[in-house]
This record gives structure tokens, sequence and C-alpha cells, in this order.
């Protein structure tokens, strides 16, 4: 059950990254940007975003291993931390 569980918040995530791409496009365009404007606004949405699905992701794991209170902050903390791409 805890793969099953793994395997579709890993494809949720990979999913919203495609979908945060477009919404992230069409919000540029809302915005009528172009150029350094629009390449500057799509990464910052683009990570927004990422940062939002990690944490989601985070909160998943934390509910399966039954974390709460300081444990469960901790533990998404350093699990959203983990997350983030290296610069």
């Amino acid at each position: 059950m805890r793969k099953y569980l793994m395997i579709a918040v890993l494809a949720l995530t990979s999913a919203n990254l495609a979908l945060a791409d477009a919404a992230c496009d069409a919000k540029a365009a809302e915005k009528k940007l172009a150029g350094a404007a629009k390449s500057s606004f799509l990464k910052k949405c683009e990570k927004d975003s990422a940062a939002a699905n990690a944490q989601k992701s985070c909160d998943v794991k934390a509910a399966d291993k039954k974390l709460a209170g300081a444990a469960k902050a901790s533990f998404v903390k350093k699990c959203v931390k983990d997350a983030a791409p290296a610069k």
C-alpha cells in the first residue's frame, strides 16, 4: 500500500510540474510579458510551483508515517530542503 501511495504522489507531482509550466506561461501571457521580464517571471513562477509541490509531497509522506507536532514539522522541513534542487 505504501509503495502505491508513493508512486501516486510522484505521478501527481510530475503532472503538477507540467501544469505549473502551462499555468506560468498563461500568467506571463496575461501580463503581456516578453523578453527578460518573461524569463524572470517564468523562472520564479516555476520555482514557486516546485516548492509548493514539494511541500504537498512531504506532507503526504509525514501523514503516511503518522507524524504529528514537532516531529512532523521537523520531518517536513528536512524533506522540503532535501527536495530543493541543488544550485
